[in-house]
């Protein structure tokens, strides 16, 4: 994908500032993709899955990709990456512990939970002028918030002035009601707001109704558009492109696809006639994402594990593919995603999308000229 900084032409670009980003946890990459839209320059990325590193690495050609675990890092990796630049260091630890959704490991007994303490360790190690730390919303509330807590009061050990903000990716443009905490932090004094979004609303169908037409099961990757694209959100992730790659749908049992049929726009599982439910021995746990099909004139719910949990695709009876996921992540469709379906769906479902990230991203890009360094008199 290579270097796409801010045009001459753009009036809001910032050209004064050269900053360099290092993605811890970066997955498949979409913060750095909202940090290289602001005009961060990202050097490295550090992920232990070997499929979310190749398609990082595919995707950000200049990048040193770090294979392994947080854990096995050390600041000695990066001393011929990391140059004596503004630096930002960001990223996400595992969410799936703080997750609402998963009550079975949402404690401290989780070892993964604990993760953001190798985070920490590598901002101590690397000293970045800026950080940014992202997770779901359900670390405020997981053992009292204890988790969140402790990231902020290490991170000002450290002597970073923090803030946090919760964000809806929904009002950033992407057309997906997806809640983050964000964590930024400076060195010195901070004067930082949060961003600020729009309440224009990105649909489900401005977002993908210009892609293939696909069965269930479908397993080509590379397809040409079905259509010229019908809104400015389409116009955006296509760019230039006239085909995309990606579109490959899980293959369903003739039994899902049936209940699949039953399933208006907006509705769920309670829509299915209970003889064809039959193997949920308990309904009434089912959560209401299960089996929903997305209602095409509003924004998704969220693009999380939308395989496991069958979200519909909002006019065919089948799920969705995984570049229309993608899609719903503010993914461009210049970005290819690596590995076999199951792969590439946990890389997009896992993923922060990439305009929510450039609006933090931004934010701190502009904030930056103004950080007091910590020698300074208040």
């Amino acid at each position: 994908m290579g270097r796409r900084g801010p045009s001459s032409g753009d009036k809001s670009a910032i050209l004064f500032i050269h900053m360099i980003g290092v993605d811890l946890f970066c997955g498949a990459g979409g913060m750095s993709l909202g940090a290289e839209m602001s005009g961060i320059e990202v050097v490295a990325g550090v992920e232990a899955s070997r499929y979310a590193a190749e398609t990082y690495s595919r995707n950000y050609a200049d990048a040193t990709v770090l294979c392994r675990k947080l854990e096995q890092v050390t600041a000695q990796d990066f001393r011929n990456i990391v140059r004596r630049q503004p630096l930002v260091v960001f990223g996400g630890p595992p969410c799936r512990g703080f997750s609402t959704s998963n009550q079975r490991t949402r404690s401290s007994r989780n070892p993964d939970n604990w993760l953001f303490r190798h985070y920490v360790r590598l901002v101590s190690e690397l000293q970045p002028e800026w950080v940014v730390f992202e997770n779901v919303t359900g670390i405020l509330q997981t053992e009292g918030g204890r988790f969140l807590w402790e990231v902020r009061d290490r991170l000002e050990a450290l002597r970073y002035s923090t803030v946090q903000w919760s964000l809806n990716a929904v009002d950033f443009g992407v057309p997906q009601r997806r809640s983050r905490v964000f964590v930024v932090g400076a060195q010195g004094r901070l004067s930082v707001e949060a961003p600020r979004g729009s309440a224009n609303r990105v649909t489900v169908l401005e977002a993908i109704s210009d892609l293939p037409r696909l069965e269930n099961g479908a397993n080509t990757n590379w397809m040409p558009y079905a259509m010229p694209a019908t809104s400015l959100y389409a116009r955006k992730m296509r760019g230039r492109l006239r085909r995309s790659a990606n579109h490959l749908v899980t293959q369903n049992q003739p039994s899902i696809l049936r209940r699949y049929s039953f399933v208006p726009p907006g509705g769920n599982w309670k829509s299915i006639p209970l003889r064809l439910m039959a193997n949920y021995t308990d309904r009434e746990r089912c959560h209401e994402w299960i089996y929903l099909r997305l209602k095409p004139d509003e924004p998704s719910v969220v693009i999380g594990n939308y395989r496991k949990n069958m979200l519909i695709h909002p006019s065919q009876d089948r799920g969705l593919s995984v570049r229309e996921a993608a899609r719903l992540q503010s993914f461009p469709d210049r970005f290819e995603f690596a590995g076999s379906i199951g792969f590439q769906q946990q890389q997009v479902g896992n993923a922060v999308p990439p305009l929510l990230a450039r609006a933090v991203f931004g934010t701190v890009m502009r904030a930056s000229g103004e950080v007091a360094h910590p020698d300074e008199d208040d």
